[in-house]
């Protein structure tokens, strides 16, 4: 499996933006996917998760303002992003773990992917 993420950019607080993570390979709803963030000079720390059966995780953070979410029909996992702020400010990757390295339906840490996208910058100014 092969990730590529798009849909950074540059918007204002409070504005809104959609992260692709085009998949090639296997059907995304065959494997567990999730986005993480790696703000300047953090670590990287998670996002969003969503399971094989469609569960859904946030992190506290991101809750009520960003949807995980994919399309089969474009094996394509999105990341709706509303209400953005300053600290949202990131390099954004998506994951996906194809090989089942974890049996959690939802993988939250890091460890738990063995596929990276290369990440898309968002910038959010304030």
């Amino acid at each position: 499996v092969q990730l590529q993420a798009s849909g950074g950019g540059l918007v204002q607080a409070g504005d809104s933006l959609r992260l692709s993570c085009a998949a090639s390979g296997r059907t995304i709803s065959s494997y567990a996917m999730g986005w993480f963030r790696q703000a300047p000079g953090k670590e990287r720390e998670f996002v969003a998760a969503v399971s094989r059966s469609g569960s859904t995780a946030y992190a506290d953070s991101v809750k009520g303002r960003f949807t995980i979410s994919g399309d089969n029909a474009k094996n394509t996992l999105y990341l709706q992003m509303n209400s953005l702020k300053a600290e949202d400010t990131a390099v954004y990757y998506c994951a996906a773990d194809p090989d089942h390295y974890s049996r959690r339906p939802l993988r939250t840490a890091e460890y738990e992917y063995g596929c990276w996208g290369q990440g898309t910058q968002v910038t959010v100014s304030s």
